[in-house]
């Protein structure tokens, strides 16, 4: 349960960001100033944590490999921004959340077996709570099918693969340097598309600093180190539901932080999800 427990944080850390994302917004930060402080200071936190493990034996061809498993984590982020240029952020956070069937069905094609009882039974539950949850039953707001629905749902495979690699790629290595090497890869890619040029200026990364350091945190270090040590134990298929606490997380984080108004339908959703988690977790105490 142990292990259920950390992949389940790792889920709710990722439900901590849009919160903090849209106080840094309103505070007059960029999207490159956002993904870029986000990535390069959960890099050098994780860095300066691994240095304890610099005399773990790891070769090149180990280290590179690693480093492409980095890929998807830049990728999820630059996707799911993307899309929400032109769809709404609830309409965003449903095909974000599509990963929980995607991410089954991408461990059945690896594993070649059909998913158990249970985990059907917990996807079930999971999608309808996504779409309470994220307040479109009832809502007036219009959905566009533009390119940003493809954007979406290339997030939630690409997140799909970070729980993938997460639980099958480097399992000797110890879990901090993993992570350490993951984010170099996360780091090539939203560096590539977006530039830190925050970094050039003091007066600039000083103020990207109080929310680069608590995204960086939540979004690119503990998350990929969680699911590190958990995943392996609890497999993708099951970490996959365990990670959709991301979506309840959120909902409070507005709720509390932000102040946001949440219908009772998000709350009924809320609670689904928590269900449909605890309905996947049941096969750990057979």
């Amino acid at each position: 349960m142990k292990y259920a427990l950390l992949v389940f944080l790792g889920g709710c850390s990722y439900g901590i960001l849009s919160t903090i994302v849209k106080i840094a917004y309103a505070a007059g930060l960029t999207p490159v100033e956002v993904c870029g402080g986000q990535v390069f200071f959960g890099m050098l936190l994780l860095w300066m944590a691994a240095l304890r493990h610099r005399g773990f034996p790891l070769s090149v061809r180990r280290a590179l490999t690693l480093i492409c498993c980095g890929l998807p984590i830049g990728l999820t982020t630059m996707f799911y921004y993307t899309a929400l240029q032109t769809v709404t952020a609830s309409f965003a956070i449903i095909l974000l959340f599509q990963f929980v069937w995607v991410s089954t069905a991408i461990d059945c094609v690896f594993s070649r077996r059909l998913p158990d009882r249970q985990k059907v039974a917990a996807i079930a539950i999971l999608l309808p709570g996504s779409v309470l949850a994220a307040g479109l039953v009832g809502s007036s707001d219009s959905i566009s099918l533009t390119s940003g629905v493809l954007w979406g749902l290339a997030s939630a495979v690409s997140y799909s693969f970070v729980l993938l690699v997460s639980g099958t790629v480097g399992c000797e290595v110890p879990p901090v340097l993993k992570s350490a090497l993951m984010s170099v890869g996360a780091a090539t890619v939203i560096f590539s598309f977006m530039p830190p040029t925050f970094l050039l200026s003091l007066g600039s990364l000083a103020a990207v600093a109080p929310y680069g350091i608590p995204l960086g945190i939540f979004g690119i270090a503990l998350p990929p180190l969680l699911f590190s040590i958990g995943i392996p134990h609890t497999g993708p298929s099951l970490g996959s539901i365990l990670t959709s606490s991301e979506l309840p997380m959120a909902i409070l984080m507005a709720f509390f932080v932000l102040g946001e108004h949440i219908a009772l339908a998000q709350w009924l959703g809320v609670a689904l999800i928590f269900l449909g988690v605890i309905v996947g977790n049941l096969r750990t105490k057979g």
